[in-house]
């Protein structure tokens, strides 16, 4: 007896969501059809009734990743916290983010692995670098995409070095400097 619509769709959102959640946290090549199959409680032959491929699902599922970071961001930004350049940049370099490698960016968790990845896995994750810079360009006291994409820059390559650092003082410190140029420089429209 086959699946209905909705079942077929509530399962394949099982598995995508659980793949997600797995790149985010461990990268795109951690993922193994097998585990994930078993981690969602269904066979490895089922898998192929919701996907091509694992290279189907590992873009399908840097989309999701790249989504839920987006919502994260709009949720914090629900909360009372104005969009504006500055809150902006606090709220990404923060300490939060950077100790919340599962749920922060999926840009600067998966930026260096894309890099390397399929072209498909780029296209995906290029759409998302352009939407930002569009937001940080809105969110900037000149609205200069020449600046959004600086700043954008500093601040996926800062939290990404901040998560290499052992000792937290140093990280931070790297956090705290960024955030600090980058509030200066342009934070008040210069």
């Amino acid at each position: 007896m086959s699946d209905s619509p909705v079942e077929t769709l509530t399962t394949r959102e099982r598995i995508l969501n659980k793949a997600a959640e797995q790149v985010r946290a461990e990268g795109l090549d951690s993922i193994s059809v097998n585990k994930l199959m078993r981690s969602v409680n269904l066979t490895h032959g089922g898998f192929y009734g919701h996907f091509a491929s694992r290279s189907e699902l590992v873009t399908e599922a840097l989309e999701r990743a790249l989504v839920d970071g987006e919502a994260s961001a709009r949720a914090a930004a629900a909360q009372g916290r104005p969009r504006d350049f500055v809150s902006m940049v606090k709220s990404y370099l923060s300490r939060g983010h950077r100790d919340s490698r599962h749920s922060g960016c999926a840009i600067s968790a998966l930026a260096a692995e894309v890099s390397r990845g399929d072209e498909a896995a780029r296209k995906v994750m290029e759409a998302h670098i352009e939407s930002y810079f569009k937001q940080v360009a809105a969110a900037l006291p000149d609205h200069d995409e020449k600046h959004a994409m600086v700043a954008v820059s500093a601040m996926v390559g800062a939290l990404m070095l901040s998560r290499v650092y052992t000792d937290t003082k140093r990280s931070d410190q790297l956090l705290n400097q960024v955030k600090a140029f980058l509030t200066d420089s342009f934070g008040s429209g210069k």
